[in-house]
C-alpha cells in the first residue's frame, strides 16, 4: 500500500510538473530588459528577445511575458502632456512592437514611475525620462498603455515618488501607488482585462494595504550580478512567508542567472527565487545565453514549485551558522509530500543533517533531487546527512509515509498586519542572534490593528494545547492572545534582556484545521518575540479504528495512528506522532526523556 502510495506522489508531481506554465494566478515569469541593457534598448533588440524567448523553448517552459523598462521615453506633448515613445529607439513606436509580441504568442510589459520622472534619468542620466512619470497623468497613461497599446503587464518604480515626498510631505508611497492602481484598475474594468498585473517597485514591502491591489512588490534595492547581492535578498525575504498569497508576491527582483556568477550561485538564486515564489524575469540577453544557464531556467521541476497552485512561499525551520532548511507544501496543503531545500549562505562547504521531523514528515521518507533531477535509491528514516558546498543550495522533493502536526512557529513566519505602514511605527522584524530563528517581531503594539498572527496554526483534530510563547523585553511590558477571534489571556513580563528570549506558558483549544493565534497589546508596546511553541495535551478520544484484515490480524494490539491503523511499536513513531493507545490520545514526546502526554 505504501509503494503504491510513493508512486502515485509521483505520478502526481509529474503531471504538475507538465502543467506548470499553464498557472493562470502564479508569479509572473518572462524577461525583462534593465538588467542587460539599462536605457540602451530599441525596437529591434526587443523583438530579438521575443524571437529568442520563443525559440529557445522559454515560451515551453512557462515564461510569456517581454517587459520594455526604462528608456522608451520620448518625453510628453507640450499641449496635450500626451506620452510619447522615443523617436529614434523606437522610431515605429510601441504598438508595432507589442503587436508584434503578441504574435508570438507572448505578452507584453510597460514601466513607469509613481512621480514626474523615471530612474533611468536619474541613476543613468538619461534625459529622455525627465517629465516622463505618471504622476498628474496616471488616467492618461493607462488609457494609452493598456486602452490602446495592449500592454498586458506593468512595472511602477519609485524615484520620481521620493523626489515628490522630499518636496511635500503630505504625501506618502501609499498615497502615490493609489493614484496610480486606481488607474490602472479603471481601466481593467472598461476594457474587462482581468489578467493586467501590476508590479510596485517601492525597494521595499510597501504595506499590507497593497493586498487586493498589486499583483507583486519589490522587497529590496536593486539587485546586481554578484553573490552579495543575491545572498542579501534572500536574507530579507527570508521573514516574508506570511506576505505571499495567491496573485501577490514578494518580488526578490529580476533574474542575474547567466550574468556572471558562479554555477553554485546561480544555481541557488534561482531556486530560491522559485521557492520563495518570487516573480521570474530573466534579465540576461536571450540571444546569446549560455547553455548552463537556459538549462537551469527551463528546470521544468523548479518551475513547478514557483507556478504550485497552492501558491505557499517556503519558510525557515531551522537555522544552523550561516546554514538554513525551508520547506513548504506542493500540490496538497498538509500533505505527506513536501518540498524542502538546504540553503548554505556561508563560504565554506558544510555538512548539514535534514532531520524529517523539523518538515513534519514521519516515517519512512523517499527523496528525489530536485536540483540533480535524479530519485535517490533507498529510503530514509528520521534524517538525511548531506554536504553543501559554499553559496550552494539543494532542493529536495520529500515523500513521507506520516505528516506530524507543526509544534514550532517562529515569529519571523507570522503575518504583522501593519508591517511597513507608511508614517506609522509598526511591528517589523530584526536580525537577533540570541533568537532561535535569529529573528525577532519587535514595535508590537500600540494599537489594536497593529498585532502578529500566525494564520495557519493547523490542527489534525483540535483540542487542547499547551501555548508557550518565548519573547524578549527589557522592561515590563504587557501582550494578550486571542485565538480564533476568543480572548485566552494578557501576559505582563520582563526578562531583562532585548536579545535573549524567556517562555511563559497558557491552555488553549485550537478547531480542527485552520487556526489564527493572534498576539497585540492595544494601548501600550509588546515585547519583542521570538516564537511559539505547542504541545498537545488532550484530543477528542472517539477516533474509529480501521476494520478489516490487517485490523483482525492485530487484534492484540491497543495502539493505533490517527487512520485507525493498528501500531506494532508505538516507542518507534518518530517525535511529535500523534496516535491512539487504549482509546485515547497521546503524542510522542518530542524531546527524548520526556512522559508521554
Amino acid at each position: 500500500m505504501k509503494t503504491r502510495f510513493f508512486l502515485s506522489c509521483a505520478v502526481l508531481w509529474l503531471g504538475v510538473v507538465a502543467l506548470a506554465q499553464t498557472t493562470k494566478d502564479g508569479p509572473t515569469m518572462g524577461w525583462s530588459s534593465w538588467n542587460t541593457y539599462g536605457t540602451n534598448i530599441s525596437d529591434k533588440l526587443i523583438k530579438v528577445q521575443a524571437d529568442n524567448m520563443v525559440n529557445k523553448g522559454l515560451l515551453n517552459a512557462g515564461y510569456r511575458y517581454i517587459n520594455i523598462d526604462d528608456g522608451y521615453f520620448g518625453k510628453r506633448d507640450t499641449l496635450t502632456g500626451q506620452l510619447l515613445s522615443h523617436p529614434t529607439r523606437f522610431p515605429n513606436g510601441l504598438k508595432d512592437v507589442v503587436d508584434y509580441i503578441h504574435s508570438k504568442g507572448l505578452r507584453a510589459g510597460i514601466y513607469s514611475d509613481v512621480g514626474y520622472n523615471t530612474c533611468g534619468s536619474q541613476g543613468s542620466g538619461d534625459p529622455w525620462g525627465i517629465g516622463s512619470g505618471m504622476y498628474d497623468h496616471q488616467d492618461q497613461d493607462m488609457k494609452w498603455w493598456f486602452g490602446e497599446l495592449g500592454f498586458d503587464f506593468i512595472k511602477v518604480d519609485f524615484c520620481g515618488g521620493m523626489q515628490l515626498i522630499d518636496k511635500d510631505k503630505t504625501l506618502t508611497d501609499r498615497i502615490l501607488y493609489g493614484l496610480s492602481l486606481d488607474a490602472f484598475e479603471k481601466i481593467a474594468r472598461e476594457t474587462g482585462r482581468d489578467s493586467l498585473r501590476f508590479n510596485i517597485c517601492r525597494w521595499s514591502y510597501p504595506g499590507t494595504w497593497a493586498y487586493g491591489r498589486a499583483g507583486s512588490w519589490r522587497t529590496t534595492g536593486d539587485i546586481y550580478c554578484a553573490w552579495e547581492s543575491v545572498r542579501n535578498i534572500i536574507k530579507t525575504n527570508l521573514p516574508l512567508s506570511a506576505f505571499c498569497r495567491k496573485g501577490h508576491y514578494n518580488d526578490m527582483d529580476m533574474l542575474e542567472v547567466g550574468r556572471g556568477m558562479s554555477t553554485e550561485e546561480d544555481r541557488t538564486h534561482f531556486s530560491m527565487w522559485c521557492l520563495m515564489n518570487s516573480p521570474l524575469l530573466i534579465g540576461c540577453d536571450l540571444a546569446s545565453i549560455n547553455k548552463n544557464a537556459l538549462k537551469l531556467l527551463t528546470n521544468a521541476e523548479l518551475i513547478a514549485i514557483n507556478q504550485d497552485t497552492l501558491y505557499k512561499q517556503a519558510y525557515v525551520v531551522d537555522e544552523q551558522d550561516g546554514v538554513y532548511l525551508l520547506v513548504r507544501d506542493v500540490i496538497s496543503a498538509y500533505d505527506t509530500m513536501r518540498v524542502a531545500a538546504v540553503y548554505n549562505s556561508t563560504d565554506s562547504q558544510v555538512e548539514y543533517t535534514m532531520e524529517f521531523d523539523k518538515l513534519e514528515l514521519g516515517g519512512k521518507v523517499k527523496i528525489r533531487s530536485i536540483t540533480y533531477g535524479v530519485d535517490l535509491t533507498q529510503d530514509y528514516e528520521g534524517s538525511y546527512k548531506q554536504k553543501i558546498p559554499a553559496h550552494a543550495t539543494r532542493v529536495f522533493r520529500l515523500d513521507a509515509q506520516e505528516r506530524i502536526e507543526r509544534t514550532n512557529y517562529e515569529a519571523e513566519t507570522a503575518f504583522l498586519s501593519q508591517f511597513h505602514e507608511s508614517g506609522l511605527n509598526s511591528a517589523s522584524f530584526s536580525s537577533a542572534d540570541g533568537c532561535s530563528g535569529k529573528y525577532k517581531v519587535g514595535w508590537l503594539g500600540g494599537r489594536p490593528e497593529n498585532d502578529m498572527q500566525w494564520q495557519n496554526v493547523w490542527s489534525r483534530e483540535g483540542g487542547k494545547y499547551k501555548m508557550t510563547i518565548y519573547y524578549c523585553t527589557g522592561q515590563q511590558r504587557k501582550f494578550s492572545v486571542d485565538v480564533n477571534g476568543r480572548f485566552v489571556k494578557t501576559f505582563t513580563v520582563n526578562n531583562g534582556s532585548w536579545d535573549t528570549s524567556s517562555a511563559v506558558d497558557c491552555e488553549i483549544e485550537l478547531e480542527p484545521g485552520e487556526n489564527v493565534v493572534r498576539l497585540y497589546n492595544e494601548t501600550g508596546w509588546a515585547p519583542d518575540m521570538d516564537r511559539m511553541t505547542l504541545e498537545l495535551i488532550e484530543a477528542p478520544t472517539a477516533v474509529k479504528t480501521v476494520v478489516g484484515e490487517e485490523t483482525a490480524k492485530a487484534s492484540t494490539k491497543t495502539a493505533y495512528d490517527i487512520q485507525g491503523r493498528p501500531i506494532a511499536n508505538p516507542d518507534a513513531l518518530p517525535r511529535g506522532t500523534i496516535y491512539i493507545e487504549n482509546q485515547k490520545k497521546k503524542v510522542k514526546p518530542s524531546v527524548p526523556g520526556e512522559p508521554v502526554i
